[in-house]
C-alpha cells in the first residue's frame, strides 16, 4: 500500500532554498527558459490516476511488512521482517509523490486562473472531492504505521514542518472525508479515476466506509467521537454489495498488479502457517483462494517467523509452498480489493457489539461472512450455514469481541496494513511473536519508526514528536489509539 522512493522532499526544499539564496537574481532571465509550447498547467486527471496508483498499490515492502507483522504472510529467504529487525521506511515518496499529487490537483481546481482549465477533466467540485477522500485515505494509513506525522503544515513548500498529534489528525480527516461527500455536485465526473469510473454515489459510500472503520479504530482512545461518527457514516450510506466494492482493476502492461509484481521473478513470500493453522479447523473455504495450492490442491503453509537458514532448508523440503493468493487473483490485470463489503458489515458488527448502534450485532456478523465468501468466490448457503455453527465462528458461545475480531482479521487479507492495525487495537488473534526475534524487546512491532533522514532534515519537529513517545521513537511505542 505504502509506495518508498529514495527522492526527499525536504532535502528538496533545502537544496532549492539554498540555490535561490545565491547571489543571483534569477528574475534577470525573464522567461528565457519557458518554452512557448509548454503549458503550465497539469493534466489533472494524469496526477489522479499516478495518485490512485501510488496509494492503492498493495503489495509494496512496506505493506509486506505489514503483513509480516500482522502473521499474514511468511518470507521464505530474506527474514528480517518476520524477525522484526528494525523498520523506518522512507516516506518521501508520500509527499513528494501521490500526496503531492493529490495537492496539486486540489490547488489547480481551487485557483480561479487555472480552475476553468482543468475543469475538462470534470467539474472542479468533483475532482477536488475525489483528491480529498483519496488524500484522506492515504494519510489515514501513514498515521496509522507512524503514529504524529507531518499533516496540517505538510505540502505547502515548506522545509521545517511540525508533526501533528495523531488524535488532531484523525479528527481532520474524519472532516475531510464529510466535507468531500458533501462538495460532489452534478457537474462532470472526474477523469483519471481508475477506482471508481467516476461513480460518485460509489465515492461517496467508499468515504463513509473509511470514516466507519476509523470510528472503531479509536474506540479505545476516544470512544465517544469514535460512536458519533461511525453511527453518522452508517446514517449516510456505507458499502453494503461487493458491487459497490473500492477494487482497483490494473490492465496490464506497464500498470500490473502489485501481487503479480511480487512474483515476478522471485518466490520470497508465502502464506504464513499463523493465518492457515487459524482457518483449518473451521473449514474455512476461502484459505483455497488466500494461498496457492499446490498441484494435490493443497494449502502448504509457510512456517512464521524461521530464522533465513531454517527458512531455506523448509523450502528446500517443501519447494510448493504456497504463495499469497491463488494464481488467478494475482494476474497481470486481477483486480485488487482495496475495501470490501465484507469489511464494512464486520465494523457494523463490531459497532453493534459495543453498543454504538442499534443494529444487530449477529445479523451484522452473518452479513459480513457472508459478503467475505461471496468476494472470494467460495459461498454455499450449506457451507455456510455449517460455518456460523462452528465452536469457533458463533456468537452464541465464548467471547463475540475475539470472534468478531478473528473475523476482521481474516476479511482484511491481504492488506497488511489494516491487519496489523486491527490486530494492534484489539489484540485478536492472539498472535504470539517468534521465538527467533531479534528486536530488542523480542515483541512484534506496533508502529514503523521515523525514517532516518528526519533527524537532519526536519530536527526540530522530529524530537518533538519523539518527545511525545513513550520510550521514544521505536517499534514498540504505542501510538494513541492503540490502548
Amino acid at each position: 500500500m505504502m509506495k518508498r522512493f529514495m527522492f526527499n522532499k525536504f532535502s528538496l526544499v533545502f537544496v532549492t532554498g539554498l540555490f535561490l539564496a545565491t547571489s543571483c537574481d534569477i528574475t534577470d532571465f525573464g522567461d528565457t527558459n519557458v518554452s512557448p509550447n509548454a503549458t503550465t498547467v497539469p493534466i489533472t486527471s494524469a496526477l489522479l490516476t499516478n495518485a490512485m496508483i501510488g496509494t492503492f498499490d498493495g503489495g509494496t515492502l512496506s505493506d509486506l511488512t505489514a503483513g509480516a507483522y500482522a502473521q499474514y504472510v511468511a518470507s521464505t529467504q530474506y527474514t528480517e521482517a518476520t524477525l522484526y529487525t528494525f523498520a523506518n521506511p522512507a516516506w518521501d515518496g508520500e509527499y513528494a509523490g501521490p500526496l503531492y499529487d493529490l495537492q496539486n490537483l486540489i490547488n489547480n481546481n481551487t485557483d480561479p486562473a487555472t480552475a476553468p482549465i482543468v475543469a475538462a477533466n470534470g467539474s472542479n467540485a468533483n475532482q477536488i472531492a475525489v483528491a480529498r477522500i483519496v488524500k484522506a485515505y492515504r494519510y489515514w494509513c501513514m498515521t496509522d504505521d507512524y503514529g504524529d506525522i507531518p499533516y496540517s503544515g505538510a505540502l505547502k513548500g515548506e522545509a521545517q514542518v511540525a508533526y501533528d498529534n495523531q488524535a488532531d489528525i484523525y479528527k481532520d480527516l474524519f472532516k475531510e472525508l464529510k466535507e468531500a461527500v458533501a462538495q460532489f455536485d452534478g457537474g462532470l465526473a472526474a477523469k483519471g479515476d481508475i477506482l471508481y469510473n467516476g461513480n460518485i454515489d460509489k465515492w461517496k459510500k467508499f468515504a463513509n466506509s473509511i470514516r466507519l472503520i476509523m470510528a472503531l479504530r479509536i474506540s479505545k482512545a476516544d470512544a465517544t467521537l469514535g460512536k458519533a461518527e461511525a453511527a453518522s457514516a452508517i446514517a449516510a450510506g456505507v458499502i453494503e454489495s461487493n458491487a459497490d466494492n473500492a477494487v482497483m482493476t490494473w490492465p496490464g502492461g506497464a500498470f500490473k498488479n502489485t501481487w503479480f509484481n511480487l512474483y515476478d521473478g522471485r518466490k520470497d513470500w508465502a502464506i504464513s502457517d499463523i493465518l492457515v493453522n487459524a482457518m483449518t479447523p473451521l473449514n474455512d473455504p476461502r484459505l483455497m483462494k488466500f494461498g496457492t495450492p499446490n498441484n494435490k490442491g493443497e494449502i502448504v503453509a509457510m512456517p512464521y517467523g524461521l530464522t533465513r537458514d531454517l527458512a531455506i532448508a523448509y523450502t528446500n523440503v517443501h519447494p510448493d509452498f504456497s504463495f499469497v493468493l491463488d494464481a488467478p487473483m494475482r494476474a497481470q490485470n486481477s483486480p485488487q480489493v482495496i475495501l470490501s463489503a465484507g469489511q464494512v458489515y464486520l465494523a457494523r458488527a463490531e459497532a453493534a457489539q459495543l453498543g454504538w448502534t442499534a443494529e444487530s450485532t449477529a445479523n451484522m456478523y452473518s452479513a459480513g461472512i457472508k459478503a467475505s465468501w461471496e468476494q472470494w468466490g467460495v459461498f454455499d448457503q450449506a457451507k455456510f450455514n455449517a460455518y456460523l455453527e462452528a465452536d469457533g465462528v458463533t456468537l452464541t458461545t465464548g467471547s463475540a469481541p475475539a470472534k468478531i475480531g478473528l473475523q476482521r482479521w481474516l476479511s482484511f487479507y491481504p492488506n497488511g496494513s489494516q491487519g496489523w492495525s486491527e490486530w494492534r487495537r484489539t489484540g485478536y488473534p492472539d498472535l504470539k511473536p517468534t521465538i527467533y526475534a531479534t528486536n530488542s524487546s523480542k515483541q512484534i512491532p506496533v508502529r514503523y519508526a521515523y525514517p532516518s533522514t528526519e533527524p537532519n532534515f526536519n530536527g526540530a519537529a522530529y524530537t518533538a514528536a519523539v518527545g511525545r513517545l513513550t520510550g521514544g521513537d521505536t517499534q514498540d511505542a504505542k501510538m494513541w489509539w492503540d490502548k
